[in-house]
């Protein structure tokens, strides 16, 4: 096997679009995970690429911006050199205001949209049209963004996937490190973290979604009813998630999954007749400061981390793949503020 400059575990979201960044920098990459290409939660099907409020700014909500402008270059770039889909669109984001006090909220945020989001995306109050693909909202007004974006997670690991076997990069099941190490293993990797810091930096989130047989590709994706309701390409609709601290299955369904469908049909007359195809549950890394944890492994010489994506794993993870590329590759630290793995310690 010829010697590699990087390898990386964990072939999730975090870890392949790493070694993407990697590989068209020249890069020799090694990928390791034993489970297979998005085996957790990366392997989901919700896949809301959705921004921040445009308010209280801050380092990580301007990474967050770069990261989804730099989203439909990211995966074009992909997309050319595999020839498979991800099924990224940028179609936008509709939210029903539900009440008078939620518009005043609203229409300030519209305001500072044009600041924060520096023309580049806007976030518009509008009254509701005859368009039936629109949530119920209470007061007839709606907000609109156009920075919001989707992807169907598990085929978006499998475009990274095809790419990089392009590049002649292919997901192992083992391997010896060699160069430096990226970790990239998610809830495992912070269970990790924690015994070899002897406390708790994270944990895993359990989250429960369901995909319903309507084909609405190419309208905005909604959120209504604290749910995400996200078109995909192959004539499905995602519906999810719920957020679970305590469970006893990572991987099971239950009566949690039917209450998310129920309040999806409810919050979108559409759908009321769609029926279900499929039902998802997975475990979300989620770091103790709730941001992602980059940078340096501490304690270890050569080892880095990227992990606690969490709910925002794909949106990040164009510009995390570029900050990590600097880092492993030229040793340039571009990690914001709030992101560094000391962070969660």
């Amino acid at each position: 096997m010829a010697m590699v400059d990087i390898t990386i575990r964990g072939a999730g979201i975090f870890g392949l679009s790493i070694a993407w960044a990697c590989v068209k920098r020249g890069a020799k990459v090694q990928i390791i995970d034993p489970h297979g290409a998005g085996s957790g939660s990366s392997g989901g099907i919700v896949g809301a690429l959705a921004p921040h409020v445009p308010e209280n700014w801050n380092p990580k909500k301007a990474f967050q911006l770069d990261s989804l402008l730099m989203a439909g270059q990211f995966w074009a770039d992909v997309e050319n050199t595999c020839g498979g889909c991800a099924g990224y669109i940028r179609s936008g984001r509709l939210q029903p205001i539900m009440e008078e006090a939620g518009m005043t909220l609203a229409k300030r945020r519209s305001e500072t949209a044009r600041t924060l989001w520096q023309g580049k995306a806007t976030w518009v109050v509008e009254e509701c049209d005859q368009n039936p693909w629109q949530p119920n909202s209470p007061t007839g007004w709606v907000i609109r963004d156009n920075l919001s974006a989707s992807l169907h997670p598990l085929k978006a690991c499998e475009a990274l996937v095809a790419a990089l076997a392009a590049k002649g990069v292919s997901v192992e099941a083992d391997g010896i490190d060699t160069g430096r190490t990226l970790w990239a293993t998610g809830v495992h990797g912070l269970e990790h973290l924690g015994r070899d810091r002897a406390r708790n930096v994270g944990s895993g989130v359990k989250g429960q979604a369901a995909l319903l047989r309507f084909d609405a590709w190419g309208a905005p994706q909604l959120f209504a009813d604290a749910l995400h309701i996200i078109p995909h390409l192959d004539g499905t609709v995602a519906v999810g998630s719920t957020s679970e601290n305590t469970f006893d299955d990572p991987r099971s369904v239950d009566a949690q999954i039917d209450g998310i469908i129920s309040r999806a049909r409810v919050a979108v007359p559409l759908l009321r007749d769609a029926p279900v195809v499929q039902k998802w549950a997975g475990v979300r890394p989620r770091s103790r400061s709730r941001a992602p944890m980059l940078g340096h492994w501490p304690d270890r010489r050569d080892h880095f981390i990227a992990n606690g994506g969490f709910k925002i794993g794909f949106g990040m993870a164009p510009k995390i793949a570029q900050v990590m590329a600097d880092l492993l590759l030229e040793d340039l630290n571009r990690i914001p503020q709030g992101f560094e793995v000391s962070a969660s310690f």
